[in-house]
C-alpha cells in the first residue's frame, strides 16, 4: 500500500507543478503587456521582457521566453515557460506552458 501511496503523492505534485506553471506564465504575460503599453516603442521589448521575467523564480526564469508585439495600437505579450518534472530547475517536459495577454497601446503626448 505505501508505495501507491507514494506514486499517488508523486502525480499530485507534479500536477501542482504544471497548475503553477501556467499560473505564472498569465501572470508574466500580464504583467509583460502592462509595461510593455506603458514603455515606448523602442524600449517596448526591453521593457516586456524585464517586467514579464521579474517575478519569476530561478528555474523558471532560466527557460522562459517572453516578448511583446505591437500592431495597430494593440500591444500583444507572450510568454513561454518549460514545465519542470518534480524538481524546479533540474529537468523539463518537453512540451512547454504558453501565456498571452493584450492591451490598448497608451497615448503619448
Amino acid at each position: 500500500m505505501t508505495p501507491l501511496i507514494i506514486i499517488t503523492l508523486v502525480v499530485l505534485w507534479q500536477c501542482v507543478l504544471v497548475g503553477y506553471t501556467f499560473t505564472l506564465a498569465g501572470n508574466a504575460a500580464d504583467e509583460a503587456v502592462r509595461a510593455g503599453t506603458a514603455a515606448d516603442p523602442g524600449t517596448r521589448d526591453a521593457a516586456c521582457q524585464q517586467a514579464g521575467t521579474d517575478k519569476l523564480s530561478g528555474p523558471w526564469r532560466g527557460a522562459a521566453d517572453v516578448g511583446c508585439v505591437t500592431a495597430d495600437g494593440y500591444v500583444k505579450a507572450h510568454v513561454r515557460l518549460e514545465v519542470p518534472i518534480l524538481f524546479p530547475g533540474v529537468i523539463g517536459f518537453p512540451f512547454p506552458v504558453h501565456g498571452s495577454a493584450g492591451a490598448v497601446e497608451e497615448a503619448k503626448d
